[in-house]
């Protein structure tokens, strides 16, 4: 729903379906929105947002005695374009894989060529780190389920799901090495080294004992009262849910509907739409195995899957191996050597494995408002490959 043009009015085609039918505010009913997973949830909850609220950035000022920036800043599109024409020069990842988790892989990694300096905390290896800027730092960090020894003895930090709910996290396995931060005490380093006297926070006191640290998030953030004592409470706690509880921020002080024209999308003969998904030996960007029980595919990743219509249509045949051409506003993006796999998927579309196919993904194909890639939908052609064999491995 989120990954194509009309994203934004999609959910709120679906939101006007749930507010027809009373199913907002109602137990057992709604709809669920997730902002993220893998605590992307959260991060949110937290502020980490390009576009904070004023209310945010007054609370956050008053708490740790600073002015905040009040401009925006740039979310992950508009960063690759800013780091693309040098308007961008430091590049900091806390985790993640940024190179393959976002469009136009070729676009991308010349924007991460063009920084001073490009810094990676992580608790592993993955591609990302390949593609620097002058200089290159990886700082390897604790992962979530390392034990976290800091100060005043073993910490745990907190989460929050896909439902809204807050819960302690703690780490059980002995660190990889002695020699690992945790993340919190990464991004404290780097505060304290920069700031220097500038800064009134205790950063070695935060790190000392994250209960510290929870204290003033509780200052900070509305819905975290008694942070310490409810996230240590079996099952922790849910935070504030207007429209649960049936109030709504608007003029009106009711829920309003919202009205969207159809679109209507033509394709060119002999193209289609493509999709990237996940397979079923996959979390996010890191693979685990070449098979997708999912979809009955095993021992490659290269596929197409295409519609037996449309391949029959096109002349291509199971285990053909192809080329595949996006075309997005007269520009062409070419991924090479794929193996076509009929599927049961409606005409005129196609699915292949993310990230493989990130490079086909144009920077300039966003969903209207929220300018999420349109990873969804992405308009490609097929052709044969000068490469005529395929896996001998493939089922």
């Amino acid at each position: 729903l989120t990954q194509n043009q009309n994203a934004v009015a999609a959910i709120e085609e679906i939101v006007n379906m749930h507010l027809m039918r009373g199913q907002i505010g109602k137990p057992g009913a709604g709809v669920c929105p997730v902002r993220g997973h893998s605590n992307v949830q959260g991060d949110r909850t937290m502020g980490i947002w390009e576009r904070p609220r004023k209310d945010f950035l007054d609370s956050l000022g008053k708490e740790f005695n600073f002015e905040p920036p009040r401009h925006h800043g740039y979310d992950v599109v508009e960063s690759i374009k800013a780091m693309h024409v040098g308007k961008g020069k430091v590049f900091i990842a806390l985790g993640g894989n940024f190179l393959s988790a976002t469009p136009d892989t070729n676009y991308t990694a010349e924007a991460l060529r063009q920084c001073r300096i490009t810094v990676h905390v992580s608790t592993k290896m993955n591609r990302s780190h390949l593609i620097a800027g002058d200089v290159a730092l990886i700082l390897p960090c604790l992962g979530r389920t390392e034990i976290d020894v800091q100060a005043t003895g073993e910490q745990f930090v907190s989460t929050e799901n896909s439902m809204g709910v807050v819960q302690s996290s703690r780490g059980v396995l002995q660190p990889a090495s002695p020699h690992l931060r945790s993340e919190p005490a990464i991004v404290a380093g780097l505060a304290k080294a920069t700031l220097g006297n500038k800064s009134t926070v205790d950063w070695d006191g935060l790190i000392a004992d994250y209960d510290r640290i929870r204290d003033q998030i509780e200052r900070v953030i509305p819905g975290f009262k008694d942070y310490n004592v409810r996230v240590r409470e079996g099952g922790g706690f849910y935070l504030p849910n207007m429209a649960r509880e049936g109030k709504f921020t608007t003029a009106t002080g009711k829920a309003n509907f919202t009205v969207h024209a159809i679109p209507d999308r033509q394709l060119e003969p002999g193209q289609f739409v493509m999709m990237s998904i996940r397979s079923h030996d996959q979390f996010n960007t890191t693979i685990y195995g070449l098979d997708d029980r999912y979809r009955g595919i095993h021992n490659e990743r290269r596929v197409v899957m295409l519609n037996p219509e449309d391949m029959r249509k096109a002349n291509l045949v199971k285990g053909q191996v192809v080329d595949l051409t996006s075309h997005f506003e007269g520009e062409e993006r070419v991924a090479k050597h794929f193996i076509v796999v009929p599927y049961e998927i409606p005409r005129r579309c196609a699915a292949t494995y993310y990230p493989e196919t990130n490079v086909l993904v144009p920077i300039g194909s966003v969903a209207q408002k929220s300018n999420t890639p349109a990873s969804k939908f992405v308009v490609i052609s097929i052709k044969p490959s000068a490469r005529a064999t395929a896996n001998k491995n493939y089922e």
